[in-house]
């Protein structure tokens, strides 16, 4: 690219490319997108982005694509790379100056040379630390930020390299500028402090930001350049002084007031210097262990001690609780079980918490935890009135507890707990019993109280086992909070119900369950949507739980359903919907079939709430959780919801549909219990395997579902459906099994398996052109057990069941070999017998034995040769299947199927669906199933004999084993 010329054509793209009309908009990018790999174009990027007279958006851009070509084009094995003599170029362009006037863009460059240097630092680039460190020093203000910024995002950057070469690069690049980053830091703080002294708001924010910089760079280097930072005395030295500064920090927050422009910033100040402890915690747990002491000392005085109040805000109380829990529960600090086995550092960190940890403190901390931290605020008890919904998500926590206080409050509390149960109990249940008997309701701190500490019984529930007799308190205290109605009482009765749903699995009685039950009948009917929302989670808890008895709650199903739709109606939120569907999800899995005169109403909703939620794909997933457990309820009578059903399943397995990303999983689970327990096919239902292909080529961690859809098609009906796709489905295992692993290819050929024990004949017919390789598999001698064993079971199905096939394949086969016929047809054999062990599975051990019983009678020479192979086999599955008749005492087939029960199921067990059907009546024609083994050997055997005459039968015989003769004797016994 010429550069003169060059400069105004890229100026005057990037100048369209920010525009709003689409008429300018789309040829400017498509023509900046053809530049990105002619040479000089980065040169003339570099140009725009640093001319300060431009249009700020023109800059920006260029930036973008500067930022974007290091990505593509820097590596030099990159497709269309950067010549080296440019890269030097654009490396020197970058650091010429630190003046950019525009902070966004000032950031947006930073991260680009840090993306350079990533690649080039310190090798190729060994002047960008010395240049910025120099520029850092600077007396200019703008230059001297814009370095520090940079300084920042390059060694951000760098600490981020993983490759053990790169990580000593870094911990050589940190123990050179360690001693500059703390005097900066350390300056830049000075300056700062004085300021606010001073009352100099403009120059305490500039010092602040430049303190924060450096902070930022010195939690890089303190964590990630040292392999131990213990013998480093400027580290521990740093790490000892943020004890002091943030105490400092803390005392500046008092005097800035809370609207002054330094607030912000100074409170991300203090959270930043606890994220380096925290940050080191994590990384050196051993050499964090000299700071124990002192990390405990600060974060209980903050947080637990009057020394906090007016100084501390909620993240800063996060982060402190935050830094106690990880202490506390870091498996460093724990010693073994037998001490002589523990580690001198775990012994030390032990003995520092031990001592900590006293009585007084641990008494102190749980109760001020429960008594303070548990308390809801006024801000939640007005969303509680104002959004009830948005409060009960709220409630429900999730992955928050790192950053929000209630959670992470809540998690403090546990593992606290759980250290030191033995001190804590005693205080808790001291707490519980000061609450005995119903609350005030005029008295709302007394109701508070008895909602936290109702609160920390339900989280401690499994460290309260053996403390609280849970069925007496249930039956004499709590079961009559929840018939107080009083409306300030709904905290205390939705807290109860909460609770309950925390000791349902730990103890509660299950003669007490009815009582429960009619609890939660009564409590779905509550004036107040919080508490009926918690109440329909402790229903899921309670369904969910293993010792729930369809039995019990069968008198309350019909009730109970009709209030969980109404409540699903009556909620507007996305996730409290899903909250109650999953409710709902749970309960219909729970009774299964029993549901089926409840879910009228339901089946007319689900397609309404499906429509409304086409933008919110989280709740899509719930209705499809929903209907998978509905058509598993249903069972055959599913089929009258397949004018909604179908769509449903048809759009959220499309992968050309965005919204598959979010509901493919789901879709197809519930693709796969619509067939299984679909009464018939449908053209509709054959038609949605249109999706199939696509989702095969995917070759996903979905692939087996999609295998089992295959199967519950060939199952449903064989003939529609390999006419009709076979040969699409054969194509696309072809594909498959060139690139899968050997537990993919089993899964693929099961699906042949499956289709031949179905349609012997179309089976073979259809999936042809897989066979060849199956043979050539078990002529070649597959190595793996498991492939091996289903290339015989296929092949056992074809020449069992398909021998006008198999014959036409060995014909095939030997023209490929170059041998005659029954040349190949020994080799079969001979491997067959050789490779009999890698079947485990007594049926295909079985369909082997009379596959290859099926060759007799023969007067082939090589049949005979290989005779007393098949006979090994056949006693070998004599063994497998043979039992005694406890009624006559004679042996008999295990595996023979004579007619079809229905099976008599106990109120827990699962019915069968209309597959499990199929696979029943396909039984009772399958040889495996309807031939006797026992009668098969003897009759093959006595048709050799036939063809033979006794003397050369009786020659063919001396070739098999005499303990194998005397054996298949015994089998052959009384025929």
């Amino acid at each position: 690219m010429d550069m003169e010329s060059a400069s105004s054509v890229v100026l005057q793209a990037l100048t369209q490319a920010t525009s709003q009309d689409t008429a300018l908009l789309k040829p400017a990018e498509e023509q900046l997108r053809q530049w990105e790999t002619q040479p000089g174009f980065y040169s003339v990027l570099l140009n725009i982005f640093n001319n300060h007279m431009l249009d700020v958006n023109v800059r920006w851009l260029a930036v973008l694509y500067f930022k974007n070509g290091i990505d593509r084009y820097w590596r030099r094995v990159a497709p269309n790379a950067l010549s080296e003599e440019e890269k030097t170029s654009l490396r020197a362009g970058l650091i010429t100056n630190f003046n950019e006037p525009v902070n966004q863009i000032a950031t947006q460059i930073a991260v680009l040379i840090a993306k350079v240097a990533r690649l080039d630092c310190p090798r190729q680039w060994p002047e960008l630390i010395p240049i910025l460190l120099e520029s850092v020093k600077g007396q200019d203000g703008l230059q001297q930020h814009r370095a520090l910024l940079t300084f920042y995002h390059v060694t951000k950057t760098l600490a981020s390299k993983r490759l053990a070469q790169d990580k000593r690069l870094f911990q050589d690049l940190a123990s050179g500028i360690y001693s500059f980053a703390c005097s900066l830091w350390s300056h830049h703080t000075d300056c700062f402090l004085q300021q606010v002294l001073a009352v100099d708001q403009a120059h305490a924010l500039s010092s602040l930001e430049r303190t924060l910089l450096s902070l930022k760079v010195l939690r890089k280097l303190t964590v990630h350049g040292f392999q131990e930072p213990q013998q480093n005395m400027e580290v521990m030295g740093f790490l000892n002084a943020v004890f002091e500064r943030l105490k400092q920090f803390l005392e500046c927050s008092r005097q800035v007031g809370p609207d002054s422009p330094c607030r912000e910033k100074l409170e991300k100040t203090i959270i930043l210097y606890t994220k380096v402890l925290l940050d080191f915690l994590e990384v050196h747990p051993c050499a964090f262990i000299p700071l124990i002491q002192r990390s405990l000392e600060f974060a209980v005085s903050y947080v637990f001690t009057p020394a906090g109040e007016g100084l501390v805000f909620e993240r800063f109380t996060v982060q402190c609780m935050n830094l106690i829990k990880t202490i506390v529960k870091n498996e460093a600090y724990k010693p073994c079980k037998n001490i002589e086995d523990s580690k001198p550092e775990s012994l030390e960190a032990h003995k520092i918490k031990t001592a900590f940890f006293t009585h007084p403190t641990l008494t102190e901390i749980g109760r001020r935890l429960v008594s303070h931290y548990f308390l809801l605020t006024e801000e939640e008890l007005s969303m509680w009135e104002e959004d009830p919904e948005g409060f009960a998500v709220e409630e429900t926590g999730g992955d928050s507890w790192k950053y929000s206080l209630r959670p992470c409050t809540e998690v403090l509390f546990l593992d606290i707990f759980h250290n030191y149960s033995q001190t804590l109990t005693p205080v808790l249940l001291e707490m519980v019993l000061n609450l005995q008997g119903p609350s005030n309701v005029d008295d709302p701190v007394q109701l508070l109280m008895k909602d936290a500490v109702y609160n920390a019984v339900g989280l401690a529930a499994y460290e309260l086992f053996d403390n609280i007799d849970f069925d007496q308190w249930f039956n004499n205290q709590l079961l009559g909070e929840l018939h107080v109605s009083h409306h300030r009482y709904k905290l205390i009765r939705r807290r109860v119900i909460w609770l309950i749903g925390q000791w349902i699995s730990v103890k509660f009685k299950s003669e007490l369950r009815p009582l429960l039950y009619e609890v939660i009948l009564n409590l779905m009917q509550d004036p107040d949507l919080v508490v009926r929302i918690e109440t329909a989670t402790t229903l899921k808890l309670t369904v969910d739980d293993f010792e729930f008895r369809t039995e019990q709650f069968l008198p309350y199903l019909e009730s109970i359903f009709s209030l969980l739709f109404q409540l699903l109606q009556q909620v507007t939120e996305c996730d409290t919907k899903m909250q109650v569907l999953h409710v709902i999800s749970c309960v219909i899995e729970r009774v299964n079939i029993q549901i089926r005169p409840y879910v009228g109403c339901l089946v007319q909703y689900l397609p309404l709430l499906w429509k409304q939620s086409e933008e919110h794909n989280m709740l899509r997933c719930a209705i499809l959780t929903t209907l998978v457990h509905l058509v598993q309820g249903l069972g055959a009578e599913s089929k009258n919801l397949y004018l909604f059903l179908l769509p449903v399943i048809q759009l959220s397995t499309d992968v050309s549909q965005p919204p598959h990303v979010y509901l493919l999983e789901d879709g197809l689970e519930l693709w796969l219990v619509t067939l299984e327990n679909s009464p018939a096919i449908t053209p509709e239902l054959l038609r949605i395997f249109q999706n199939m292909s696509a989702l095969l080529e995917m070759s996903s961690e979905n692939l087996r579902t999609c295998f089992q859809i295959v199967n519950a098609y060939i199952y449903l009906s064989a003939t529609d459906f390999l006419q009709n796709y076979a040969e699409g489905l054969c194509r696309s295992f072809c594909n498959l099994l060139k690139d899968i692993t050997n537990e993919g290819q089993v899964q693929v050929l099961k699906v042949v398996e499956v289709a031949l024990k179905v349609s012997p004949v179309l089976g073979a017919h259809m999936f042809q052109p897989l066979l060849p390789s199956v043979f050539r598999g078990i002529v070649d001698g597959e190595r793996y057990p498991v492939v091996m064993s289903t290339y015989l079971g296929i092949m056992g199905r074809v020449l069992l069941q398909n021998a006008s096939f198999f014959s036409s394949l060995l014909t095939q086969m030997a023209s490929e070999y170059n041998q005659e016929i029954g040349q190949l047809l020994g080799c079969v054999i001979e491997m067959w017998v050789d490779r009999m062990d890698n079947i485990t599975q007594p049926e295909r051990r079985k369909l082997s034995s009379l596959a290859l019983l099926s060759l007799l009678p023969s007067d082939n020479s090589v049949v005979q040769e290989k005779f007393c192979g098949i006979i090994n086999i056949c006693v070998e599955a004599l063994h497998d299947v043979m039992t005694e008749d406890s009624d006559t005492g004679t042996l008999k087939d295990c595996m023979l199927m004579s007619h079809f029960e229905e099976p008599k199921l106990t109120d827990d067990e699962e019915p069968p669906t209309e597959q499990d059907k199929r696979k029943k009546l396909l039984a009772l024609e399958d040889p495996v199933h309807s031939v006797s083994l026992q009668q098969y050997v003897y009759e093959k055997l006595k048709a050799q004999q036939a063809l033979m005459g006794d003397q050369g039968f009786g020659a063919l015989m001396e070739t098999v084993d005499t303990e194998i003769v005397r054996q298949l004797q015994e089998f052959l016994q009384g025929l």
